[in-house]
């Protein structure tokens, strides 16, 4: 995952695979949670401290994930068990440039009932000091406070309701450049409540869901000033999903979902729409080490023509050591409210982005390691861009796209004497070019790598981890770039034998002052320092 930020606290983005952010679909609980203004996930407006499962995957999914899983999907999960369980757990930081975290978490169940709630708070002056200047991050400042709640009630050994709720308010004074000064404010309110009934009849499973979505923003041009523009839009989800185990290892899956967005804003006109869509899914486990599966996924709605989409996969288990997997899928990106609905500058007519894309993986596991090659291409067709047309922009569908590359992923677990230790590294080699100008797309680094060595022994855990991110251009044109740089993070904690644990711990991010920037004109903090004090009741 490649991720463009403009620092700590402020916007910033995933992507994988040459794609955008609007490219990549962020789903909490299985259910799509981009924005329906800007189309994606700004993940400072997320708080990781409140999921206790974050799963990635590279590649297209849009046949079961919908809207924007061009290049891929991160899922953010409250996981319910019904074990006997009663933790609580207080976690608190404390870093440079007066950055304070703290949450509190309670999870308890039993056979009938499990629930879990937790609390957070993160704030910061992020004043840091640009390196090799005498210039500082100014209107930086920040805070934000979430709330999440997850409880889980087993009628019987066939019949689960599960209630998901989720609060998130921020308030970020946006910092300016090297070359320009900021004075702006951005507040944001988003807030998740979702019903989930799920049976269990043998061969027959079925789930229903039911969610409401609501996303707000004000922004400030002058943090001094109470005048502001806005934006807000309302989502309610229903979804019916209906698995059948036939014999013979075959499996069909079938959803039907309902989505019914309603927005306006300062500069969006008040619209509404409603999207239908169907999805059929096929799994077949033809031998013990062969399975495949198929799948298609249509929409049907009067703001965008959509196209029929489709997924093929399999999965053969050549050897013990070696496994081959190979992907192929038509996925989209449905316009946004901003594409659609601009003031003075929406585009109705628009279409949906589009790619087809195929994936050969291969799996080579051994002696307690593992290593993985995925070499994968896409073609993206309208694409949405703002482009010029007199006096205003507006969106068109003007873009084409291709993007390929390789990805190298290692894991090697083992133990010396007391200790345990792990590695783990990751290589992409990625090429995103548009079809018309040759020239490669912005903030795509042709080299990205990472590595990680942990180590643990008895109570004593340390971590030492390097990222590093090729130069990637800033234009579209290719006339300007970035210049690569690798940066270093490490770690220690210590588990202290109280209460049901109390670990203490701290990090240096930043270890050896590299000064870089993601973004061009906005530098990030050189070394700094972050302390932190978790412990369970």
């Amino acid at each position: 995952v490649y991720f463009k930020g403009n620092g700590l606290g402020m916007v910033s983005s995933p992507a994988f695979r040459g794609t955008t952010a609007q490219q990549t679909a962020v789903l909490w609980n299985g259910i799509n949670i981009n924005s329906q203004l800007n189309g994606q996930t700004d993940f400072n407006t997320i708080n990781t401290q409140d999921f206790n499962e974050v799963s990635v995957r590279a590649g297209g999914g849009s046949v079961i994930y919908g809207s924007s899983a061009i290049g891929g999907s991160i899922h953010l999960n409250n996981t319910l068990s019904f074990t006997d369980t009663l933790v609580n757990s207080i976690y608190g930081s404390y870093g440079s440039y007066a950055t304070v975290g703290a949450g509190y978490k309670l999870r308890a169940s039993n056979r009938k009932v499990s629930f879990e709630m937790g609390l957070n708070r993160n704030s910061s002056d992020n004043d840091y000091p640009y390196l090799n200047t005498n210039i500082s991050n100014e209107n930086g400042k920040y805070y934000n406070n979430s709330a999440n709640a997850a409880v889980a009630l087993k009628a019987n050994a066939s019949n689960i309701l599960r209630l998901y709720g989720y609060v998130f308010d921020s308030e970020r004074h946006f910092s300016g450049t090297l070359v320009a000064p900021s004075l702006s404010k951005y507040r944001d309110r988003n807030a998740r409540v979702m019903a989930e009934w799920d049976a269990d009849y043998g061969r027959f499973i079925p789930k229903v869901k039911a969610a409401l979505l609501n996303e707000h923003y004000k922004y400030y041009t002058r943090y001094s000033n109470p005048d502001y523009t806005y934006g807000k839009v309302s989502t309610l989800i229903g979804k019916y999903d209906a698995t059948y185990y036939f014999e013979q290892g075959v499996t069909l899956n079938s959803v039907v979902d309902v989505m019914h967005n309603k927005g306006e804003g300062s500069d969006i006109s008040p619209a509404s729409r409603t999207i239908f869509s169907g999805n059929l899914l096929l799994r077949h486990i033809a031998a013990d080490n062969f399975k495949y599966e198929a799948g298609i996924r249509q929409e049907l709605t009067d703001a965008y023509k959509s196209p029929l989409l489709f997924s093929a996969g399999a999965f053969y288990e050549a050897t013990d050591w070696y496994t081959l997997k190979l992907n192929a899928s038509r996925n989209f990106r449905i316009p946004t409210f901003n594409d659609l609905y601009w003031a003075g500058s929406g585009n109705p007519d628009l279409k949906p982005e589009s790619s087809y894309q195929a994936e050969l993986g291969n799996v080579f596991e051994n002696n307690g390691y593992k290593l993985a090659l995925t070499g994968y291409y896409i073609k993206i067709r309208d694409m949405i861009r703002w482009v010029p047309t007199g006096s205003l922009w507006q969106p068109e569908n003007v873009g084409r796209v291709k993007t390929y590359g390789l990805e190298v992923l290692f894991n090697k677990a083992f133990t010396i004497g007391g200790s345990r230790i792990t590695v783990d590294a990751t290589y992409a080699y990625t090429k995103a070019k548009d079809d018309e100008t040759r020239h490669e797309l912005i903030y795509v680094p042709n080299h990205k790598a990472t590595a990680a060595v942990a180590w643990k022994y008895g109570r004593i855990s340390a971590y030492y981890r390097q990222l590093f991110n090729g130069s990637v251009y800033t234009l579209s044109d290719n006339s300007t770039t970035l210049p690569e740089y690798a940066v270093s993070t490490v770690g220690a904690d210590y588990q202290l034998p109280l209460l049901k644990g109390i670990l203490l711990g701290g990090r240096i991010n930043n270890l050896l002052n590299e000064n870089y920037a993601n973004v061009a004109v906005r530098p990030m903090p050189g070394r700094n320092y972050t302390m932190y004090l978790n412990f369970k009741f």
